[in-house]
C-alpha cells in the first residue's frame, strides 16, 4: 500500500480508500473478516456516508473500529446531506442532524474527513462553509469537502472561506475513470472523466485539491464483462444503469486498448483500469468496493503499474500512437 497527506487529515491516507456498502449487521463476522483482510493489506481509510443502508454500514464499521482497538490509524471518509424521495437536503440543519446521527452510529468522537454528499447549487454557499466550520472548530469533523460538487461550487466555497477568513473546502469527490459517461447514471451526478473533465481537473490541480474518485471501473463497464455484441443479456437495473452511461463506441474503443494493454503487461483490464486513474497527476486516492482481500490485493497491485504519458493518452483515446 501507498500513503500520501491530505491537508487537515492528521494521519496518512492509504491510495486506495476501501467502501463499506457490502456490509452487513446480518453476516457481521463476513463484513469483520473482510475489513481485517483490506486492514491487512495496508487499507487505512474506508468511505462511508449516512444514507447507506439507513445507518447499517456506519453501524458496521464502528463496530469493527471498537472491537479492533484501531480507531487511531483509520481515516473515516464520511458524509452527508444526501437526497431524500428527490428532495435536496444540503441545508446547515439537516448537514448537523446527518453528521450527528453518523457520529452516533459509528461510535467516535469525530469523522476524519467530511463531505456533503450532494449540492444544492439554488442555496448560497456562504451558510454551508460556515457550519462545516463550526463543527469542524467543535472537534467533529476534521478536514471537509464535496462529493459530486462542481469545481466552479467548490471554487465559490473556498473565495469565501478566503474572504471570511474560515477553513475551505479540502476535498472533492467526483466520478472519475477511463470510461468517459455519456449520460450520468444518476441525478446530481458529477464526472471530471474524458475531455468535458479536463478543466475540472485542471482547476484542482491548480488548486491543490486531491480528489477522492468513485467508480474507477464505470460502474463494471471497464470490468471486461461487457462487449459490443452482449448488451442485451443483462437485465439487472446496475448494469443497464452502466449501459446507458458508459456503452457508447468510446468507451469500447478505450475498453479494447485497456484489454490489450492488460495481455501484454500480464494484467487484468480491471487493474489497467485502476492503474490509468492512480497514474493522474492529480493526487488521487480512488474509491473501490472489494468484496474479498484477493479482490482487494489485486486492485492494490495497480498501485505498481506506472503508466506513461504516453499510454494514458492512448488509453484515452487522445493519440493513436504511445
Amino acid at each position: 500500500m501507498r500513503y500520501s497527506e491530505v491537508k487537515g487529515v492528521g494521519k496518512p491516507v492509504s491510495r486506495l480508500v476501501q467502501g463499506t456498502v457490502m456490509l452487513s449487521e446480518a453476516d457481521q463476522a463476513w463484513s469483520f473478516a473482510l475489513l481485517d483482510a483490506v486492514y491487512a493489506l495496508g487499507c487505512r481509510a474506508f468511505d462511508t456516508a449516512h444514507s447507506y443502508g439507513a445507518g447499517e454500514k456506519e453501524r458496521v464499521l464502528g463496530a469493527w473500529l471498537a472491537s479492533r482497538g484501531v480507531r487511531d490509524e483509520i481515516v473515516i471518509l464520511g458524509k452527508g446531506a444526501h437526497p431524500v424521495d428527490g428532495r435536496a437536503r444540503v441545508t446547515p440543519g439537516e448537514i448537523t442532524a446527518d453528521l450527528h446521527e453518523s457520529l452516533g452510529r459509528l461510535g467516535v468522537e469525530f469523522i476524519d474527513l467530511y463531505v456533503l454528499h450532494r449540492d444544492n447549487p439554488a442555496l448560497p454557499v456562504g451558510p454551508l462553509v460556515e457550519v462545516l466550520n463550526e463543527h469542524h472548530r467543535a472537534g467533529k469533523i476534521g478536514a471537509f469537502g464535496g462529493s459530486n460538487w462542481s469545481a466552479e461550487r467548490i471554487g465559490e466555497a473556498n473565495e469565501y472561506a478566503t474572504a471570511n477568513g474560515l477553513i475551505p473546502f479540502a476535498v472533492s469527490s467526483p466520478n472519475f475513470s477511463l470510461a468517459e459517461q455519456f449520460r450520468p447514471p444518476w441525478p446530481g451526478c458529477i464526472s471530471v472523466s474524458g475531455p468535458q473533465g479536463d478543466a475540472a481537473r485542471a482547476w484542482y490541480r491548480a488548486q491543490g485539491i486531491p480528489l477522492f474518485t468513485w467508480s474507477s471501473l464505470a460502474g463494471g463497464f471497464l470490468s471486461g464483462r461487457f462487449t459490443r455484441d452482449n448488451l442485451d443479456q443483462f437485465t439487472a437495473y446496475l448494469d443497464r444503469n452502466c449501459i446507458a452511461a458508459y456503452g457508447e463506441e468510446p468507451n469500447f474503443r478505450r475498453l479494447d486498448r485497456a484489454r490489450e494493454l492488460a495481455a501484454e503487461r500480464d494484467l487484468t483490464i480491471p487493474q489497467v483500469a485502476l492503474a490509468y486513474v492512480l497514474s493522474q497527476p492529480d493526487g488521487i486516492f480512488p474509491l473501490v468496493g472489494c468484496n474479498s482481500g484477493e479482490e482487494f490485493r489485486q486492485n492494490a497491485a495497480a498501485l505498481d503499474v506506472a503508466l506513461t504519458p504516453g499510454e494514458l493518452a492512448w488509453l484515452d483515446l487522445r493519440s493513436e500512437a504511445r
